[in-house]
């Protein structure tokens, strides 16, 4: 008897220390489970809201036939070329966005074009407040629209940037940034304010990019109001000015400055079936006096610095056809004006027609048949080894594939 209570008793005390061990063991076992799960819904959290990288970017490739006809003295040469892969015009240009939180988004666009890999910006933003963001970097100056919002050739409806446009001023720069907008009734505004290295000035009087070392103690502010009049945002007006010293420090120049003024016009408007769009965009460009050195005489000269460049261009696409093929053309036009400095070495005055088919494969994919004639007329100064009158005609066919990826 005392042997089979004693057993009783052996069984009950191990069945009870076991299912104390489990219950410990769960215990442990649930805690662990618990951190574990935390962990990954933070991991989650962060990837998802915290942290986010894309990769996007653009590609334009194509063939470029080109006939030139220059013109002197009554002297005429001809000469004809063609490329595969556009070689004026082909890039690759991927970009990497990373947004870190809510209010920080990094860009960095790095591009191949030209057999030359460069960076169109990289920078970063930080979404202050509704309707302010902050910027610091290499970025693209509010200067006129066209740079920062149309030159991407799957945005732009020709195979071409209007003449005048890419070259004054730089359209990146080192430097600070502020944007944003506001409503105002019906209405809406918004505003781009930057502030870099600015540019710098050649013996010429041609100006260049300082790069990411300023040449003198002075930056260049540069700013732009854009104005939407209708509810429906299908107009929009922009003013924008830019000024700084553009002369070496420490040299005859260092006071010379560079006064710019531009304005645009983006209109987008739908009349059934069609979609018509219209921009444009006129820069005026002056630098103060100045007294320049003859490379080959060495002797002084001057002349009044003031640039124009311009264009107007127009597209009309039946986008709302019930046929499927058809609404994917799109017919475009542009011409375009660009005045250097006369009796300067540079001085010329150029005008371009360019004319275009395309067809829309998607909404970010399309190709281009673009004819492009440009006529210039050399203004430059005899006595400084010019060749006024100088008459040079190019014709272009483009035949051009653009895709936003």
């Amino acid at each position: 008897m005392k042997l089979k209570i004693f057993t009783w008793l052996s069984v009950t005390a191990c069945t009870m220390f076991a299912m104390n061990a489990v219950a410990q063991q769960v215990v442990v076992d649930s805690s662990l489970l618990d951190r574990v799960t935390n962990l990954e819904n933070q991991v989650t959290f962060s990837k998802h809201r915290e942290s986010h990288l894309m990769v996007v970017g653009l590609l334009t490739v194509g063939f470029a036939a080109n006939k030139t006809k220059d013109t002197y003295l009554g002297n005429t040469t001809i000469s004809k070329t063609n490329s595969l892969a556009d070689a004026d015009h082909y890039e690759f240009s991927p970009m990497f966005l990373w947004r870190h939180g809510k209010k920080f988004l990094m860009e960095f666009e790095p591009s191949f074009a030209g057999d030359q890999l460069g960076v169109n910006w990289a920078d970063v933003s930080y979404f202050a407040a509704p309707g302010l963001i902050l910027r610091a970097g290499y970025l693209v100056i509010p200067y006129g629209f066209y740079s920062k919002h149309l030159a991407a050739g799957w945005i732009d409806k020709l195979a071409t940037d209007p003449i005048g446009l890419a070259d004054v001023p730089p359209t990146s720069d080192y430097g600070v940034e502020a944007e944003g907008g506001w409503q105002a009734g019906n209405m809406k505004f918004n505003y781009d304010v930057s502030l870099t290295n600015g540019m710098q000035l050649l013996p010429d009087g041609e100006l260049q990019s300082t790069g990411i070392v300023d040449n003198n103690n002075n930056k260049l502010l540069t700013a732009r109001l854009g104005w939407l009049p209708f509810s429906n945002s299908s107009l929009e007006l922009g003013l924008s000015a830019l000024t700084g010293k553009v002369g070496d420090q420490g040299t005859a120049y260092q006071k010379v400055a560079a006064n710019m003024y531009a304005i645009d016009m983006n209109l987008v408007e739908n009349i059934q079936p069609f979609q018509l769009n219209i921009k444009g965009q006129y820069n005026i460009m002056n630098l103060t006096h100045a007294n320049y050195t003859d490379p080959n005489s060495n002797n002084s000269y001057s002349f009044t610095n003031h640039s124009t460049a311009g264009f107007i261009q127009a597209a009309l696409r039946p986008s709302y056809s019930e046929n499927n093929v058809v609404k994917n053309f799109e017919i475009a036009a542009r011409y375009g004006n660009y005045t250097t400095p006369a009796n300067s070495i540079w001085g010329a005055k150029s005008n371009a027609l360019t004319f275009g088919l395309n067809y829309w494969l998607t909404w970010r994919t399309v190709i281009k048949f673009s004819y492009e004639a440009i006529k210039t007329t050399n203004t430059s100064d005899l006595n400084l080894g010019g060749t006024p009158g100088e008459i040079n005609q190019s014709n272009t066919m483009y035949l051009q594939y653009s895709i936003e990826l």
